[in-house]
């Protein structure tokens, strides 16, 4: 029998856990895990919370269904079939920018006639096919690359709130080839943004004509996908799924090196020992934990930073709301001005998020561009938001329903160089055979990157179990 202590119980820690007992189940391994979370629940950032007919979610809202991972993790629980995605009017997504809602564009003609992009930016757009390919192959940042292929304006007004939309970042400090590692490589296979586009297309038409399923018109983004009563079904029958045990309110202070393994020390004086040690823990949280086993690992998880985020949900009675809200929802450019990064019309999205009659707005206010918010009361975090949705929605009345939530560490920032504190923390690890590392603060912040690195590292582990126990 091989104890494993997994440390956190977020869908990093309980997916790894549940792919780590279903693949030793499979090659005929003993194994016994435990689950240990700080927290009184578990889910991590995942956590709905229904409160006076209103679904509101603390963190994350959902998964992508363009990747696989997730799904199969579904399938795997069972639970695929209770599935929600978002409607189908939830493609259209916005960006706020000169007093105007702008309906970002779905292919060229809806471009060219959009006036989110001046013509002289259209222009710089279209030279892009005329750009040579990066061939240094250093890391650079998202803003660099974006003004070297696009142009200053299509950073401002595409690229940053794209990037605050999904890391809470600021585009002048994080990596291209961490934060989006398909754009870097097909700048790099087909020489530019415009002629993959073009390319992928053709191949996809031969494809079709040839009669080969390819992808579906969903695009590369996917379709954002939930359940009913809210992500954190996924979590919770993640862990119920768990042969092992899940401990919480069990805060791990140290992890430290024994004969034959670790051992687990806790704030309350405990310890519990184990062969293998998984961490999904954040990377701040584990710095502390393997200061006294590697000082300098310890060192390069500090060195990724996270964003502070206020999520701020307000309902409303629909009447009050003299606009159309048939759509995701959307982005504000840094250069706006405006005190939050965007909205999400959450009733529009899904259904059963706001009682009949009633809508849910869901605002994100902070990120790495506005650290300070996170600090605001919740008087000024509300008369903030109301003043943005005054401004950009019209909306002049006070909301009936209102919860603010705070993460003062919310999305680790794959900043430039990301990819060498990777490697550097791996040789680290080399040193510590046993111990495991995973979690979004490494290979992807969205669900579908937590599953699947969670995933890859199972696989290691019990790799590991053979190598030692052949």
């Amino acid at each position: 029998m091989t104890r494993i202590a997994i440390i956190g119980a977020g869908i990093s820690g309980l997916s790894a856990a549940y792919a780590i007992e279903r693949g030793a189940k499979a090659a005929g391994l003993d194994v016994e895990t435990v689950v240990f979370e700080k927290e009184g629940r578990t889910g991590g950032k995942i956590l709905s919370i229904h409160e006076e007919g209103f679904l509101c979610e603390w963190g994350p809202n959902g998964f992508l269904d363009n990747k696989p991972m997730t799904l199969e993790l579904c399938d795997q629980l069972g639970i695929r079939d209770r599935l929600l995605r978002s409607n189908d009017n939830a493609r259209k997504r916005f960006i706020y920018s000169g007093a105007e809602l702008h309906r970002l564009p779905e292919n060229g003609l809806s471009f060219l006639q959009s006036r989110l992009i001046s013509w002289p930016g259209k222009l710089r757009l279209a030279y892009e096919m005329l750009i040579p390919a990066a061939t240094s192959g250093q890391d650079e940042t998202l803003a660099d690359f974006g003004r070297r292929r696009l142009g200053a304006e299509a950073l401002d007004k595409l690229i940053a709130p794209m990037v605050s939309g999904i890391f809470a970042g600021d585009p002048e400090t994080m990596s291209l080839k961490s934060c989006f590692p398909r754009i870097y490589q097909l700048e790099r296979e087909y020489g530019g943004l415009i002629k993959a586009m073009v390319k992928m297309a053709r191949k996809k038409k031969a494809e079709r004509k040839a009669g080969k399923v390819v992808a579906s018109a969903a695009g590369p983004g996917g379709v954002l996908t939930s359940f009913t009563d809210g992500i954190q079904e996924l979590t919770e029958s993640t862990g119920n799924a768990l042969a092992g045990k899940v401990r919480t309110g069990a805060p791990v202070s140290a992890i430290v090196r024994k004969q034959g393994g670790f051992e687990l020390q806790f704030s309350d004086g405990s310890t519990f020992d184990a062969e293998i040690v998984v961490s999904a823990a954040p990377a701040h949280a584990l710095a502390g934990m393997v200061e006294g086993l590697d000082v300098a690992a310890a060192a390069i998880l500090r060195e990724i930073p996270y964003a502070t985020m206020n999520v701020v949900c307000f309902g409303y009675q629909r009447g009050k709301i003299f606009r159309d809200l048939d759509g995701f929802g959307y982005l504000i450019p840094k250069k706006e001005g405006k005190p939050i990064l965007g909205t999400l019309w959450d009733s529009s999205i899904f259904p059963n998020r706001a009682p009949e009659g009633q809508v849910l707005l869901r605002s994100m206010m902070g990120g790495a561009t506005n650290p300070t918010a996170i600090h605001l009361s919740d008087e000024e975090v509300k008369t903030r938001v109301m003043a943005a949705l005054r401004e950009i929605m019209g909306i002049t009345e006070a909301p009936d329903f209102v919860r603010i939530f705070r993460h003062e560490k919310a999305i680790p920032q794959y900043t430039v160089g990301h990819g060498q504190r990777l490697l550097a923390l791996d040789e680290r690890l080399n040193g510590h055979p046993g111990l495991f590392f995973t979690g979004n603060a490494f290979f992807g912040i969205g669900l579908n990157d937590c599953v699947n690195a969670s995933n890859q590292m199972a696989a290691r582990v019990l790799d590991f179990m053979r190598q030692r126990n052949p």
